[in-house]
């Protein structure tokens, strides 16, 4: 028991170590926070196939570095990839170069993917140097070069997954028995050892860790003393559940209202994979990309956009074509970016801010991305005093603003509209004060007689006043207290502002709630509980085609019952039946899965598609009694699996469907 208490103990105390290193010093995370733009690198051995393995092409939704995993490629074959890697057109200093141009200021690069493999000079001879012919350090050259043109840079370590070492783990399962061994002994003799190797060698700002499947607290803190030499390194929240790191890290999409509070930083693909793609050439735009950019700086986040050279060494052209656009517009614009917090306002229809404050001013950046037909560009609720307005591009083209009772008004002339956002400045002396619009929130988008909402603000003193017939509100309009029900033959939309001593100061929220008639209940001769399924086996990255296949095994389950599965990865279920509704009314369906799903309901469709972790949809629905056919498709690729259907409505707390109300 002694020696029990002693462990725990000493988890405690290596975990803290751990956290203690990750808190955000100012000194620690400041240029992280200004630099807003990096680049991500995923290169290792996967670029070879890129994307194809012995004539058969990943799928789309299937990204190549995975390639691996996705073919179940023997240890032995994949390992003897190492000897055709060879990317002598590399060149560290041109990497940067185009990171530079491009207005990145940091790169953050895969020393060691899942594949194993390590871009660097390890003890371990599964590596750049002692495996391939090129026998070079890739991580090396590309810190030197860093340094060199000062730019900051990162290192990408998978600490968990690592198909091609024993112990080492595979989050879809092992598929070859030199995989199989001690994920303790694996971290203490490859892990551990190769996080020593590249701190301490090549001095990295950022170790960015990914999918931590197995990894417990104890098993990170085997980590913790390498961990602690560095308090200045910034670390992500992948090492392990229960330990945050420094900052969030949302993938391949920007968060509604970002982590307010927290340092977040949004990694995306420029195409639809990380590592090189042969056959992937569905490219985001140029405008997609900057707008993204800005979309995320206005949420008080960062921007990693990735790029995946080829096995010659080389970013891929359409890579440095995007990414020459992005450096043309930053080079004019980029100072609404770096350096900038979060948009004051909640919502801005036309475009995004962000603020920053330099010297006794306060600089709000207007990025604007629908340009305004009348020439005219209305900010709503800005309260502070405007004392110049002006381009951003160009200083010396000013504009004229006016206040309009609750908005500002800034004139605008049409030659100044530029490429994919045009971004003015507005400066004052005060503090940036906006008054938001109030919430309008609603539990249901839809109704069917009566709605019901609710409308808040968090502007002091103010009263709010709101309309349902179109109209704007004004301060004789109704007083929005505590929650509405309103009663509408048809569908309706909701306007509101906030007053202060009769005068409008906000900018206006509406909300449209759709009347929407009870779908009807479908009439069967005779029913018996639960559900029929359909259970699958196959490799996927998102739900396939069902029609096509043929399933292993079918029969009935009562519920959403996943251990039908005759193996925990790489399987897909297809339930069907009827779900029995107790009374006519408005009920959310909410559908979580890990990974892709979907739900038929009465004909209407909910996708919860894609590779995800435990990700939860809703949709809103207004049943008549009775019965309702019902379908729900599920895949699992691998890293656990869950699927769960939940159901509310104004009388019934949200809750898991129970088998008394499934039936086939």
């Amino acid at each position: 028991m002694k020696r029990k208490i002693t462990l725990v103990l000493l988890v405690i105390v290596l975990i803290n170590s751990i956290t203690y290193s990750a808190k955000p010093a100012q000194d620690k995370m400041k240029w992280w926070k200004d630099a807003k733009f990096g680049m991500f690198i995923h290169w290792g051995l996967y670029s070879i196939p890129a994307g194809e393995w012995k004539g058969t092409k990943t799928k789309i939704g299937e990204t190549t570095e995975w390639i691996q995993t996705y073919m179940k490629i023997p240890v032995a074959d994949y390992k003897a990839l190492a000897a055709q890697f060879n990317p002598t057109q590399f060149n560290a200093d041109e990497f940067v170069r185009i990171a530079k141009d491009a207005g990145m200021k940091y790169m953050v690069l895969t020393s060691k993917h899942h594949e194993g493999f390590a871009m660097f000079k390890s003890s371990d001879p599964f590596n750049v140097v002692d495996a391939t012919p090129y026998k070079r350090d890739i991580v090396k050259a590309l810190s030197e070069a860093c340094k060199k043109q000062g730019m900051h840079f990162g290192l990408y370590y998978s600490q968990a997954q690592d198909w091609n070492h024993p112990g080492g783990i595979a989050c879809a399962g092992h598929w070859d028995k030199a995989q199989e061994g001690s994920f303790d002994d694996y971290l203490d003799k490859v892990a551990v050892p190769q996080i020593k190797e590249i701190l301490a060698n090549y001095k990295p700002e950022i170790l960015w860790w990914d999918t931590p499947c197995e990894m417990t607290l104890a098993r990170a803190a085997k980590f913790a003393p390498t961990l602690a030499l560095y308090p200045n390194l910034i670390v992500n929240n992948r090492l392990c559940e229960g330990i945050a790191g420094d900052l969030e890290t949302p993938e391949q999409f920007i968060p509604a209202t970002g982590f307010p509070g927290k340092n977040w930083e949004s990694c995306m693909t420029m195409n639809t994979t990380w590592g090189f793609g042969a056959n992937d050439q569905n490219w985001k735009s140029p405008e997609s990309i900057i707008r993204n950019l800005i979309d995320i700086a206005s949420k008080g986040g960062n921007y990693l956009l990735n790029v995946g050279p080829t096995s010659k060494g080389l970013i891929p052209t359409p890579s440095i074509e995007r990414l020459k656009e992005v450096g043309t517009w930053m080079k004019s614009n980029g100072d609404g970016i770096y350096g900038t917090t979060a948009s004051p306002f909640r919502n801005l229809d036309w475009g995004r801010c962000t603020v920053k404050k330099v010297g006794d001013k306060n600089l709000i950046y207007l990025h604007i991305f629908d340009f305004p037909k009348d020439g005219i560009l209305q900010i709503p609720g800005l309260a502070s005093k405007i004392d110049a307005a002006y381009l951003l591009k160009d200083k010396s083209i000013k504009f004229k603003t006016e206040l309009a009772v609750n908005y500002l008004n800034v004139h605008l002339p049409e030659n100044i509209k530029q490429l994919f956002a045009t971004t003015i400045v507005l400066e004052t002396s005060e503090q940036v004060l906006v008054y938001n619009g109030p919430e309008i929130k609603a539990n249901y988008a839809i109704f069917n007689d009566l709605a019901t909402f609710e409308i808040t603000s968090d502007i002091p003193e103010a009263s709010i006043h709101y309309t349902t017939d179109g109209s704007i509100p004004t301060n004789k309009s109704a007083i929005a207290k505590g929650q509405i029900s309103f009663s509408s033959p048809s569908t309706f939309t909701i306007k509101t502002l906030c007053f202060k001593n009769g005068k409008a100061v906000s900018g206006l929220t509406e909300k449209t709630l759709i009347k929407e008639s009870p779908i009807a209940s479908t009439k069967i001769q005779s029913s018996k509980s639960g559900l029929t399924y359909c259970y699958y086996e196959g490799v996927w990255g998102q739900l396939p085609d069902f029609k096509t296949l043929k399933p292993i095994k079918s029969g009935t389950t009562p519920d959403l019952d996943l251990s039908v599965k005759k193996r925990n990865n790489d399987y897909a279920i297809t339930f069907k039946g009827f779900l029995n509704v107790p009374a006519t009314k408005v009920y959310k369906l909410i559908l979580s899965s890990n990974d892709g799903s979907k739900l038929i309901i009465s004909g209407r469709t909910l996708s919860n598609d894609g590779l995800h972790g435990l990700e939860a949809k809703s949709i809103d629905v207004v049943l008549e009694k009775g019965l309702h056919p019902l379908e729900i498709e599920f895949f699992q690729a691998g890293g656990g699996d869950g699927l769960k259907l939940e159901w509310e409505s104004d009388r019934n707390k949200r809750e898991i469907l129970q088998p008394s109300n499934l039936l086939h």
